[in-house]
């Protein structure tokens, strides 16, 4: 394996990928000095790993592998509570912080008397990950963590650990072989080639955008704009507040307004709070805008929709669509044109 020079943001999660061979999880175990590093150093606040015990680290660290390696004999109350009996903790202590995890990860209590054989391979390995959040770790080491469960599971597992690092904000650093995988969770990723070489470490809309060499963009695949749909939401557009009038404005106001946007729509708001769309045929002066038939837009989407979400609501419906709040504030129209300019920005723009 080559020289690998990488530094990791505390709080974030950086994501290790590439083909076999090329050391994704040889840097993971050298980390937990699961495999001894021959030559360089390994940081952790500073601190270089080697020079700790090793029993010490690895009681600072969290691990969770793909096969979650539960305790088969123990219940799944006293897998969580590995560690922290190892480190001496009273049994009231471990008590409330068994409690405490499986409300963070989403387990029902009533598993927690239960063995690991008659849990599901999603709620195995939510107890892996309690079991290495146990003794409050900074750092949490994942390889392959959601590659022994079925995609609809995995799915909903990747949406749970981007959760509960919201709420936690460790050090994560996780393996996987799933790029799609890699860019929803990752902040960071660490692309690797065979033999440890470091091709690219970028965010994932940067690896997306631009690929540092052919190797990356093969890796990545073609589709890399549609990818960046994924990764983007419509918050991150400049969007404009588009055809759309108070409805204190009046019929004149919004024909003007019509005119200028070359429609036969204007949209109607109250107190900021959409109302919905009006047509030019139903317009009427000395009737308030308030008073006549609107339709309540269809084509719809929130400041945390996706791009992608956002594009095929679009041509779906054939029109632009309007970013209501969760309050039902109108944020503004994102149109294809605005999603097309945004991917043609740089990243992070």
């Amino acid at each position: 394996m080559t020289s690998l020079d990488l530094d990791i943001e505390e709080g974030s999660i950086v994501v290790l990928i590439g083909p076999s061979g090329c050391g994704k999880t040889t840097t993971l175990r050298m980390i937990t000095r699961l495999i001894e590093p021959t030559s360089g150093r390994i940081d952790i606040n500073g601190e270089d790993v080697t020079q700790r015990p090793v029993a010490e680290l690895r009681r600072e660290i969290g691990y969770v592998i793909q096969q979650v390696g539960l305790f088969p004999h123990q219940t799944i109350a006293a897998n969580i509570a590995t560690v922290p009996k190892m480190l001496g903790w009273e049994k009231q202590r471990i008590s409330d912080r068994i409690e405490e995890l499986a409300i963070l990860v989403g387990l029902e209590p009533s598993l927690l008397d239960r063995y690991p054989d008659e849990l599901s391979g999603g709620q195995q390995q939510r107890v892996g990950v309690a079991r290495a959040l146990a003794a409050d770790p900074p750092v949490l080491l994942m390889d392959e963590p959601f590659g022994a469960v079925d995609p609809i599971v995995r799915i909903r597992l990747q949406d749970e650990l981007l959760e509960l690092q919201a709420r936690v904000g460790k050090t994560i650093v996780l393996v996987t072989h799933d790029i799609d995988e890699a860019l929803k969770i990752a902040d960071r990723i660490a692309l690797l080639n065979v033999g440890g070489i470091l091709e690219q470490y970028s965010p994932p809309d940067e690896l997306l955008a631009e690929p540092a060499n052919r190797f990356v963009e093969e890796f990545v695949g073609e589709d890399r704009s549609v990818k960046r749909l994924q990764l983007r939401t419509v918050a991150d557009l400049p969007f404009n507040r588009g055809p759309v009038i108070a409805a204190t404005d009046g019929a004149a106001a919004a024909r003007s307004i019509m005119k200028e946007y070359v429609t036969e729509w204007v949209g109607v708001t109250s107190d900021d709070v959409f109302l919905g769309w009006v047509h030019a045929d139903d317009l009427q002066e000395g009737v308030s805008l308030e008073s006549v038939p609107r339709s309540v837009p269809a084509a719809q989407v929130q400041p945390a929709s996706t791009l992608r979400n956002a594009m095929q609501i679009i041509m779906t419906s054939h029109t632009s669509t309007a970013v209501i709040e969760d309050d039902g504030r109108f944020g503004g129209i994102v149109t294809l044109e605005l999603i097309r300019a945004s991917l043609e920005a740089e990243p992070g723009r």
